[in-house]
């Protein structure tokens, strides 16, 4: 058992911060050698109880849970900041040729290091993201996040057509390899598979069937994809499979719609379609820096709330244009302020917080996991130095809310934020 002792943010089940100025957090193993949070709370309520325990104190810092992204691509890391006309040239001129040179092994290992490195260095501690259609670009990430001990759900990408030769892949054996990956990795310490159609277009309905059909023999993986993010794309896919009522419904006519799936963006859908998502328990990843970047549109916050569906937030590097949360929250800020059925909009601190932790641990299937430090969460977290920088001290200093405390962070906030991530007690950071 140890103990934390600094300012502590958490959430309760309904989603509002919980904030203790001078708070305790307690992290012990439970039976099986698992780190989890035994106690939270204010530092003179517990602290008696926890008598004899060894102590780290921080004082000035914010212990808050360690962020989690839903949506982000791992080799896309080095064509983060590439400029393009719009989603589909910026994947033919940039991604498809990147993601070509995963199929030398160590180069893929490569990109994982630094990548699951860049993920720490902004307080990430749980992610869903993609691989390439290389099965090995699988296996390096998910060796490099065993040894750093993360919570992370990958898989290998599946699209068997309209893909250049290097990313193409075959479609009975992209299905053998998927299956084969899963029995390797999934549940393996903190480990998941996520079955992976890249999106529809790049996928055969074949190869849409036989992703149905594991998702079917293996319920307790995620689902992964794309859906509706770009009007270009939206058109391209109704020539594809003209028979579908609509882009999204093309994964529920394959059997991929149900608890655990993800679809990134979810930004051009119709009323039917957002029932479908809270009908099938299926979340959406919104990822704002990637669609103002792309300039693919705007999530409609107002309209996923009145349909009642899952959703949280995620980088989408590298369409996204930065790793950090804060950079994410901010975008989601001006999403809602400029791109909902009735504008004007303005989502709370609290709650963009909670769409990047433990509201995005929800959608995920995650609630009481991760994203939060409430007893029995596993013990990932985040201190954050609110004096990072000159201006954002000066502007913490004056904050007279909460709300207003945590605005300032994630107007103000960077990597510089993040003073240590702490994952199973071990620490990542500058002061580590």
């Amino acid at each position: 058992m140890h103990l934390y002792r600094s300012a502590l943010l958490r959430f309760s089940e309904d989603g509002q911060a919980l904030y203790d100025e001078d708070g305790l957090l307690a992290i012990g193993p439970d039976a099986s050698g698992r780190q989890r949070v035994q106690a939270a709370g204010a530092w003179h309520q517990l602290a008696p109880q926890f008598a004899g325990h060894p102590v780290t104190h921080w004082p000035g810092r914010i212990i808050a849970p360690g962020f989690v992204d839903m949506h982000v691509h791992y080799p896309q890391t080095d064509v983060i900041g590439s400029p393009a006309e719009g989603l589909l040239p910026w994947l033919e001129n940039y991604t498809f040729p990147h993601e070509k040179r995963f199929v030398a092994e160590g180069y893929a290992a490569q990109v994982a290091e630094f990548f699951l490195d860049e993920l720490l260095r902004n307080g990430v501690t749980t992610a869903l993201a993609f691989a390439t259609s290389h099965p090995h670009s699988v296996d390096a990430l998910f060796t490099e996040a065993r040894r750093r001990q993360l919570r992370l759900i990958t898989g290998k990408v599946l699209q068997d057509r309209h893909s250049p030769d290097g990313v193409r892949d075959d479609t009975e054996q992209s299905l053998i390899d998927t299956e084969e990956l899963i029995a390797r990795w999934h549940g393996l310490d903190r480990l998941g598979y996520a079955i992976t159609p890249r999106f529809a277009p790049t996928s055969s309905p074949a190869q849409l069937r036989g992703a149905g059909k594991l998702a079917a023999q293996y319920p307790d993986v995620w689902i992964q994809s794309h859906v509706a993010e770009n009007l270009d794309e939206v058109r391209w896919m109704r020539e594809l499979y003209p028979r579908s009522r609509s882009y999204l419904a093309v994964y529920d006519d394959f059997g991929l719609m149900r608890g655990r799936a993800v679809y990134a963006h979810c930004i051009h859908f119709d009323a039917a379609d957002r029932v479908l998502m809270r009908e099938r328990s299926t979340a959406a990843a919104i990822s704002p820096t990637s669609n103002l970047f792309l300039g693919s549109g705007f999530f409609d916050y107002q309209a996923a709330d009145c349909a009642g569906f899952a959703y949280g937030l995620a980088s989408d590097v590298g369409g996204g244009t930065s790793f950090s949360p804060f950079r994410t929250m901010l975008a989601a800020y001006t999403v809602g302020r400029e791109g909902q059925t009735k504008p004007g909009l303005s989502l709370s601190p609290q709650h963009l917080w909670w769409q990047h932790t433990a509201g995005a641990a929800r959608a995920l299937g995650l609630d009481g996991v991760v994203g939060n430090l409430q007893p029995g969460c596993e013990g990932d977290f985040v201190v954050l130095n609110p004096q990072a920088t000159p201006l954002l001290a000066r502007r913490t200093a004056q904050a007279s809310s909460l709300d207003e405390l945590l605005f300032a962070m994630i107007v103000l906030g960077d990597d510089r934020l993040v003073e240590q991530t702490v994952i199973s007690q071990a620490k990542y950071g500058l002061c580590a």
